[in-house]
């Protein structure tokens, strides 16, 4: 099977969201069938949704795999849970989300994935990171992140220091 390029979007709020972040991209690299290509710089946003809730540290992975869109989606679940994810409240705290924002040029509608991910385009947290790894990154319909960027509003993210990686314990 030939390697396909992906790009996951990495969400925190909860429990040192930096280190969560770091922690999550160190699993990301150690996948089966996959290699990390790069990671974003990190960005503080603030909250979609319920607004009782600290801010979130957002990032992005580029990775290269072998695996299919509903196996990557099973591993990035897997991770989710190894950082002590709970699906408690719609938009509400967590402590990882991992979001499968493309697969190459595909376009997937299914009961568990939708790819590209619906609300990319409403996601300046989202679309920065993305820009930051591949500023020629396109959509399946032909949009680019570029132009995504120039029409979201602005949710003044804040670019944060580099954080090293650091591996997370073994489940």
């Amino acid at each position: 099977m030939t390697a396909t390029d992906v790009f996951i979007g990495l969400g925190s709020n909860q429990a040192d969201p930096s280190a969560q972040l770091a922690g999550a991209v160190a699993r990301l690299a150690a996948l089966p069938k996959t290699e990390l290509v790069a990671q974003s710089p990190f960005y503080r946003s603030k909250p979609v949704g319920p607004q009782e809730q600290p801010d979130f540290v957002n990032g992005a992975a580029w990775l290269r795999t072998e695996l299919s869109p509903l196996e990557l989606l099973d591993q990035l679940q897997t991770i989710e849970q190894a950082h002590g994810r709970k699906r408690i409240q719609h938009w509400g705290p967590r402590t990882l989300d991992l979001d499968l924002l493309l697969y190459g040029h595909e376009t997937i509608a299914s009961e568990r994935l939708n790819v590209p991910h619906a609300e990319l385009a409403n996601r300046d947290f989202v679309l920065q990171p993305l820009l930051d790894l591949e500023p020629g990154l396109a959509l399946p319909d032909g949009r680019t992140v570029a132009q995504l960027r120039q029409q979201c509003p602005d949710n003044h993210l804040q670019k944060l220091n580099p954080v090293e990686r650091t591996p997370f314990p073994p489940a």
